[in-house]
């Protein structure tokens, strides 16, 4: 039986050796590793920041320097493949950050909502960070439309939570979810700082990883939030199994 992966984070790459470069963390090392192929194929989608060249270039020297076979799914300013065709074929998609608003849009409107699902579903492991963490829930907190955030909830909601990132960086990240949780904006929710992310299996979070080396107990974490006498209630978890019972 086909196990259905996605890798929800706030982080994914660490400094790379020389000014301006990254290279892949620890959570997408293991990534590609469950992905069983010795020369992953990978596709890097990002939407989400206009198709930025300068970050295209970026992420292609670090999954290139990883063994992997690198491609693309572009939409600026045409699509660069057929998007069902593609992205089931490769191994790994992962998507980069931005506007979460602008990425469902054009997602919509090219396909490729329809086809992450079905590359999901056939077996492709898919993972992002920020917008490209909350693109496969129900939606969470966004500065798509300003510096105020405001909600989206309008999501693939391929998983059924509502999802926070750059928890522990950015200020209005945290009351909010918790507002949209409490008030039922959005379902339970999980949420991660900074270099953190959350292993699916399924629709059930099934682990705590971070690109960070240190003891269980220390640095930054995920959290579970959900609905209780119309307030949020935050239960923080530590890397390694999630248990929600």
């Amino acid at each position: 039986m086909t196990t259905r992966r996605i890798l929800a984070t706030s982080g994914g790459f660490i400094p790379g050796p020389v000014q301006q470069s990254v290279r892949i963390g620890p959570m997408i090392t293991e990534a590609l590793s469950l992905t069983g192929k010795t020369r992953p194929k990978v596709a890097i989608v990002l939407t989400a920041s206009g198709d930025d060249d300068i970050r295209y270039a970026r992420y292609y020297e670090a999954f290139s320097h990883a063994g992997c076979d690198v491609t693309e799914m572009r939409v600026y300013l045409q699509p660069t493949a057929e998007p069902r065709e593609h992205l089931a074929s490769c191994d790994f998609v992962w998507v980069g950050g931005g506007s979460v608003a602008n990425l469902l849009a054009l997602w919509r409107l090219h396909g490729i909502d329809i086809a992450m699902r079905e590359a999901w579903e056939s077996g492709t492991i898919l993972g992002g960070v920020s917008a490209g963490s909350i693109c496969w829930h129900v939606g969470g907190p966004t500065d798509s439309f300003g510096q105020t955030l405001r909600p989206i909830t309008n999501a693939l909601g391929m998983l059924p939570f509502g999802n926070g990132v750059h928890y522990d960086s950015e200020a209005q990240r945290r009351p909010l979810l918790h507002q949209l949780v409490a008030d039922g904006t959005l379902p339970d929710s999980i949420a991660t700082d900074d270099r953190v992310g959350v292993w699916y299996e399924g629709i059930e979070p099934v682990r705590v990883v971070r690109d960070v080396d240190l003891p269980t107990e220390e640095g930054p974490r995920a959290y579970f939030l959900t609905r209780r006498d119309d307030e949020a209630v935050e239960t923080p978890l530590a890397p390694g199994p999630i248990s929600l019972a």
